[in-house]
């Protein structure tokens, strides 16, 4: 059995979500330094969603009909250093917006390609996944803690600037990675992405991906606002937000066990119910700080083992090469999709009450979820 490359995998994981660390807690909040109010800042938000839609399967397409795939992903991991390059200057609005799209296109067009690359190397031991994947839970945190409390005493407006070495880093590591034998192993062929793509349980997958991405666009876009809306610092905001990553990361080393015990449907169901439980209460008790803790806690089933369910049931679906498409039209429908719609709508509905109406709003959407997984998933899956 091939070896399986885990230090290069995970230092590409960490360094890509360090900037992810650094970009989700904070950039909504650097926005509206620079003058921004709530329905700007969603829509500019939104763009790095919207870019979802197109970039990952536009990439993976691209991607599996080259002959080195990998240069794709390198050259990706350079244009999105250089598209993000422009948020160092003083941007009006359209500019902010542009640099957006550029940046989040190339951002989102190569994560699923190293996905990909990634289970390449665990053909037949995909449990594995999770103990490379949570390097990029540990950048991430790293860096929410280091930067919440640096913004308590410097200048949000640096925020891009400190985001830019990790960028740098995310294409130097890029050099040093290539696919593993389940890639090379497989056919080339795509014929069977369609008929994949209409059976009824990988369309109820999609959905199911694409309500709780929805879910979580109050948390990604605003939910930093919301916080300091309610009185918490910078360190205060980082804190909870390392919080959720950290027991992201305990369930990402126990996901190969996890995994082998219990079925990824029920895995699934376990993540949409906790995470509506999770969204009502930041929604009604966000004064309460010992009630936002609590919520953090259960970011382990609604991000680390639902996100570990759903790569499982990826490779299940797409085998072999039909893997970086299947990556595609999973980052680009549900994440795409569900990432914008989930922004839009928390932006609409901001207004009503500062937040309350769009947590509110993802609780619902994760029942909704619960029930497709419950009416169209089968129970051995």
């Amino acid at each position: 059995m091939d070896r399986v490359p885990a230090t290069r995998l995970a230092g590409f994981y960490f360094a890509y979500y360090a900037a992810l660390g650094a970009y989700t807690p904070y950039f909504s909040v650097y926005l509206h330094a620079r003058g921004l109010n709530a329905v700007a800042i969603s829509t500019v938000m939104s763009l790095w969603y919207a870019t979802r839609v197109l970039a990952p399967t536009t990439w993976s397409w691209a991607a599996g009909r080259s002959p080195r795939p990998v240069r794709w992903l390198r050259g990706g991991a350079l244009l999105m250093l250089a598209g993000f390059m422009p948020f160092l200057w003083p941007l009006p609005y359209a500019g902010l917006a542009l640099a957006m799209l550029v940046y989040a296109f190339f951002a989102n067009a190569i994560i699923p390609q190293f996905e990909a690359l990634t289970l390449s190397h665990l053909p037949g031991r995909s449990e594995r996944y999770g103990s490379i994947r949570v390097w990029g839970s540990i950048g991430f945190i790293a860096v929410v803690l280091l930067y919440g409390q640096l913004f308590d005493h410097l200048d949000v407006r640096w925020l891009p600037a400190l985001m830019l070495p990790w960028l740098a880093l995310v294409l130097a590591l890029s050099l040093g990675n290539d696919y593993g034998p389940g890639h090379h192993d497989a056919p080339a062929a795509v014929e069977g992405i369609g008929a994949i793509l209409r059976r009824r349980e990988v369309i109820a997958f999609f959905v199911i991906a694409l309500l709780m991405q929805m879910a979580f666009g109050p948390y990604h876009t605003l939910f930093s606002l919301y916080l300091r809306h309610h009185g918490y610092s910078s360190g205060a905001v980082g804190a909870l937000w390392a919080i959720g990553v950290g027991v992201e990361i305990l369930v990402f080393f126990l996901a190969a066990r996890f995994l082998l015990r219990f079925a990824p449907r029920t895995v699934m169901l376990a993540g949409l119910l906790s995470a509506a439980a999770r969204w009502t209460a930041t929604a009604l008790l966000p004064q309460h700080a010992w009630v936002l803790v609590l919520a953090q806690l259960v970011h382990a089933l609604n991000f680390a083992a639902f996100y570990a369910a759903a790569m499982r049931l990826l490779t299940r679906y797409f085998p072999g090469r039909l893997l970086g498409h299947g990556q595609g039209v999973y980052y680009g429908f549900s994440s795409g999709v569900g990432g914008v719609l989930g922004a839009l709508l928390t932006g609409r509905l901001w207004a009503l009450d500062d937040g309350r109406s769009a947590f509110l709003m993802a609780a619902a959407l994760c029942l909704l979820g619960a029930w497709v997984a419950l009416r169209v998933l089968p129970v051995e899956s």
